[in-house]
């Protein structure tokens, strides 16, 4: 199979497959608590994972993950969803480690350097010559900002830009996708990187809530099967909307 990770590319090979297909993947997300049973990379892994489906399938090239940089304060588990403690005990911290504050600038201000972030990498990849760049939020609040970014971008920027998470665009396919470490999340990794999740370390008792976890329980819920469907429908759906904004 070609090689589709530009990072990992000789500038030959790159030429190549940019001047026959013009679409550049950036998975961007964070490091993030996903439950007992998954990664804590997730979000980034998957978008990671889900880039290079799309470019072997549809062409184009995936970009380097981008983990950092997003807001810490907002729609992250360990600071706005672990009222009791539960998740920072888990992870051995105390829960000062995210008290509001804790990142020393204002929530607001590290939303705007995020989208400042995005489209200084959507100018880099129109001066690498790439047409087309599509944002992939594995971070579901993340979509915000790349729209945000994509909209800023646009002002002046030459090529086209879109931004998704994947999971909106097959919703009228699979009604219950999207959630948080759920029975959605879970099974993607499980066809996309299986070796990154263990569903053996949850309980066993049903009737245990599940840390950090939101949706369909995956203990009865996750499978190899619905990933694949999963991921298919995602990719599908991705390279198709990326196809339409390149050049005729």
């Amino acid at each position: 199979m070609a090689k589709v990770r530009y990072e990992e590319m000789l500038p030959h090979e790159v030429v190549a497959a940019r001047e026959k297909c013009p679409i550049a993947y950036v998975p961007i997300g964070g490091i993030e608590w996903h439950g007992e049973h998954n990664c804590l990379g997730l979000d980034t892994v998957k978008a990671h994972a889900l880039a290079m489906r799309c470019a072997e399938q549809g062409g184009g090239l995936a970009f380097p993950a981008l983990f950092w940089g997003e807001n810490r304060e907002t729609h992250l588990m360990e600071a706005n969803h672990d009222p009791e403690g539960k998740i920072a005990e888990k992870m051995y911290l105390p829960r000062e480690n995210f008290a509001p504050g804790y990142m020393h600038r204002a929530a607001d201000q590290q939303d705007r350097a995020y989208v400042d972030l995005l489209v200084h990498i959507m100018h880099e990849l129109q001066s690498l010559g790439f047409k087309v760049i599509v944002l992939i939020a594995g971070h579901y609040p993340l979509l915000r900002h790349a729209r945000a970014a994509v909209e800023l971008y646009s002002l002046d920027g030459k090529a086209k830009a879109w931004a998704v998470t994947g999971y909106e665009l097959v919703r009228d396919q699979i009604p219950d996708a999207g959630d948080h470490a759920a029975a959605w999340e879970t099974s993607l990794m499980m066809a996309l990187r299986p070796q990154l999740v263990d569903l053996g370390v949850l309980p066993k008792d049903a009737s245990i809530p599940l840390i950090g976890v939101n949706g369909r329980d995956p203990r009865t819920n996750a499978s190899v099967e619905y990933g694949q469907r999963g991921v298919k429908a995602v990719v599908d759906a991705i390279v198709a909307g990326a196809h339409k904004l390149l050049p005729k």
